[in-house]
């Protein structure tokens, strides 16, 4: 029964030990690597001096460890004395280096964990004009895979520590809490936000979310997706400009798939984009913005008054009012505001310069 269990606790030793050297660092494997000779050494010079193998171990674990309980192999000769003294000072020197190695490794640990959160803050503080992804789950991956992408600054916020360790590794900024906290919100930068896009499976939460987002900053472009479609109105209700129902947009894409098969398959080519971008080209059409200073003279013009000053060279395919509303195609006797958008189309080069003028000056602005 002794000897099974003895068995048992080596078997449980070994299997720990394999553990310990295959996560620890270097250092540590070191230092019980000279451990385990020395015992090993010691038993075999204790054996080689008369002493039985069990009565050997026996006397390198209390010589090591300081016990001094009791001699079990006598060491009355010279060489006995000074190879106690040698085990002593290699066990003892082995066991010295192993409990500063873990040490050290823990305190670099804790070292590195301040380092890399003390450049995570300034990262963020850092911040402007700037995106706010809440929630790195499936979508929220993808979605800032594309923003990192397109070279737009953001940072991830979740209450998942295992979610923002990942977001994280991939060189995100983050910021591990909840989003529907004010400090949480504040902390990532909101007042100096561009958008904020709150991706969430949770309905209440993305509603709380986008409540508490725009009571912080009125300005703020609010993204939210929405798993019912009865939510649509709580989330408008609570300030969302936009609202995504991915289950719609599936549902959407599935049917497009269906009624527009070779559209689709042209569309979604590698290069559909640039592929649809030289056709109009090809034909002499450019698409540009036009934007409406404050001091413009378009303010108080319709839209009806710009084409016909265009002298049908080019069409408003889409009007952005300063709020943020889109229309597609707007009425002709639709008044332009300051901070307006036009989407104009129309022929290359045939632009009239009221419209060139505006294009350039909006460019100017942004660079």
């Amino acid at each position: 029964m002794f000897l099974s269990g003895l068995r048992l606790l080596v078997y449980v030793f070994s299997c720990e030990l394999c553990l310990v050297l295959n996560t620890a660092p270097k250092r540590i494997v070191t230092g019980v690597g000279i451990f385990l000779a020395t015992i090993i050494l010691s038993v075999i010079g204790y054996r080689l001096d008369g002493c039985g193998w069990l009565n050997s171990l026996y006397m390198v674990v209390i010589t090591v460890f300081g016990v001094g309980y009791g001699e079990m192999c006598p060491v009355n000769t010279p060489h006995a004395k000074i190879f106690t003294m040698m085990v002593i000072v290699a066990g003892t020197s082995s066991s010295v280096y192993i409990i500063g190695s873990i040490i050290q490794t823990i305190a670099e640990g804790e070292l590195k964990q301040a380092l890399g959160a003390r450049r995570m803050t300034r990262g963020i503080e850092n911040l402007e004009h700037h995106a706010i992804v809440c929630g790195y789950g499936r979508i929220g991956q993808i979605l800032a895979k594309k923003l990192e992408e397109n070279g737009i600054p953001f940072v991830v916020i979740d209450y998942n520590a295992e979610r923002t360790e990942a977001a994280e590794f991939h060189g995100y900024l983050v910021k591990t809490g909840n989003a529907t906290d004010e400090e949480v919100l504040l902390s990532v930068g909101i007042d100096r936000a561009n958008v904020l896009a709150t991706v969430l499976p949770n309905d209440a939460a993305n509603v709380f979310i986008t409540l508490t987002a725009r009571g912080l900053n009125s300005k703020l472009r609010i993204l939210a997706r929405g798993e019912l479609p009865s939510t649509e109105k709580k989330l408008r209700l609570a300030g969302a400009d936009q609202v995504i129902l991915p289950a719609s947009i599936s549902a959407t894409r599935i049917a497009d798939m269906i009624m527009h098969p070779v559209t689709l398959d042209f569309l979604d080519q590698e290069d559909g984009r640039n592929t649809l971008n030289e056709l109009l080209a090809r034909v002499d059409v450019q698409v540009d913005e036009v934007a409406i200073a404050p001091n413009s003279p378009l303010i108080n013009g319709t839209i009806g008054g710009l084409e016909e000053q265009g002298k049908g060279t080019f069409i408003v395919v889409a009007l952005r009012k300063a709020n943020g509303e889109m229309y597609i195609h707007p009425a002709r006797h639709e008044r332009l505001e300051s901070d307006d958008i036009l989407i104009v189309m129309g022929h290359r080069g045939d632009l009239p310069k009221v419209v060139q003028r505006y294009v350039v000056r909006r460019q100017a602005l942004e660079s």
